[in-house]
């Protein structure tokens, strides 16, 4: 990757999409009590500019109905060839503004992730110019500069755009040096490796004993099909890890408010870490009885929340004790940002979601940068983790000792590498053609 800066504005005089699938469904990766046969995939978008730049984005699906948010995102393209790339916040509020986009979400749902890969691929196309990784990009910003780039519009109630200014003024003092610590220590990672429902109790014997082995402080287990399953997976889990170790659980939005309740309760001998996604991603009371009934078993939730608004709605319900951000579901990097500083003003940790085609690569920035500039703190915080697909990207994520390495690469590590593009482009790419 280049490393030359570009310097003033610059036009994007290019955009193309492609239509990126992996076949995770024919080994159960990915395979949960909601999604039993995920082929993970990405909507990919490529804007290039008129001085030799370009800057990747994409937005995760799996699998079926991945044409469908390419199209989606090939939409946008009226909205954004000709623009100067460095505009980014105000060519994000007008994405996310605009009247007739707007009336398709609004700001939720397939457009609202389509202008997510847009503004993602921006960030990478403003980071690459700059010679920065993104996180550091971000860190480096001004505590105005940040604020200019959030859309306060229904979050005022929660968060002034002053109390978010004065977070990220708190955030200087000692910036520096968290920069140099992040860059030797890295980020604290969890793995749900181990805890597919496709997977037999051997193979999660066999993963659990590895994440321990690679230094993993916590892992993560898919519940929610079948109860005595759950039992019994989370008993063969706790005997490889011990009992004190760090075991949360993930319902992938299975149950109604009372059978969380009541599932939950059973599952609580195996002191649970967090359970995750219990019910609707968009059901915020139903979280919040839900976090009352289950005591003192905490409640993690937001891969699938699908904008800032509700992400306010669950703080001030008190319905959550972990957020997990997700660097493609909601409006990308800016909408990103508001939601790290309600968390912050809400005092309630982040712990992104990741996984999938690229989330790896895509978060741990958006979680560094609220390390150095935002919370100056990693206690009671990780990343989650999953071993899958990074060797198609240009600038894949590495783990040592469990935690996350700071990317040193310009660019927000969007970019997937041409032959896997070409190779799993669907239907005609040659993994879909030789299936």
């Amino acid at each position: 990757m280049t490393t030359a800066r570009g310097s003033g504005p610059c036009r994007i005089v290019g955009m193309e999409t492609h239509d990126v699938r992996f076949p995770t469904s024919r080994e159960l990766d990915g395979s949960d009590a909601m999604n039993p046969d995920p082929d993970y995939s990405a909507a990919y978008v490529v804007l290039r500019t008129d001085d030799g730049y370009a800057g990747h984005g994409f937005a995760f699906t799996i699998g079926r109905g991945n044409d469908v948010q390419t199209g989606a995102i090939a939409a946008l393209e009226p909205y954004v060839v000709g623009r100067d790339a460095e505009d980014l916040g105000a060519l994000y509020k007008e994405l996310v503004h605009d009247s007739q986009l707007r009336w398709l979400g609004p700001e939720k749902g397939v457009m609202h992730m389509a202008i997510s890969a847009v503004v993602n691929a921006l960030w990478d196309l403003k980071a690459r110019r700059a010679g920065r990784p993104l996180w550091l990009l971000l860190a480096e910003m001004s505590p105005e500069e940040i604020v200019g780039l959030v859309d306060f519009r229904y979050l005022s109630d929660a968060m002034t755009p002053d109390e978010a200014l004065q977070i990220l003024k708190n955030g200087e003092k000692g910036k520096r040096e968290r920069i140099e610590h992040l860059e030797k220590v890295g980020y604290p990672a969890y793995t749900t490796s181990p805890g597919w429902l496709g997977y037999d109790d051997d193979k999660l014997r066999r993963l659990c004993r590895e994440a321990l082995d690679q230094g993993f402080g916590q892992i993560k287990l898919k519940v929610g099909a079948d109860l005595a399953d759950d039992l019994r997976r989370l008993a063969v889990a706790r005997e490889v890890c011990g009992s004190d170790y760090p075991i949360a659980v993930d319902a992938n939005q299975r149950w109604d408010v009372a059978e969380a309740i009541a599932w939950v309760t059973a599952l609580k001998p195996f002191t649970p870490h967090w359970v995750e996604e219990p019910t609707s991603p968009d059901d915020v009371l139903g979280h919040a009885a839900i976090a009352e009934g289950i005591r003192p078993v905490p409640v993690a939730t937001g891969e699938h929340v699908q904008n800032r608004v509700v992400f306010k709605q669950l703080l001030q319900a008190g319905a959550i004790s972990y957020l997990q951000i997700d660097a493609t579901r909601v409006g990308g990097v800016n909408e990103n940002l508001a939601i790290l500083l309600l968390a912050a003003r809400f005092g309630v940790p982040v712990c992104p979601h990741a996984g999938g085609v690229g989330l790896c690569e895509l978060v741990r920035h958006l979680s560094m940068f609220d390390y150095v500039a935002v919370t100056g703190t990693m206690e009671n915080r990780v990343i989650e983790y999953v071993d899958h697909l990074h060797e198609h990207f240009t600038d894949p994520v590495v783990i040592e000792n469990g935690r996350y390495r700071a990317p040193s690469a310009p660019g927000f590590s969007s970019e997937l590498r041409a032959e896997s593009i070409a190779a799993h482009t669907y239907p005609g790419g040659d993994v879909w053609r030789n299936a």
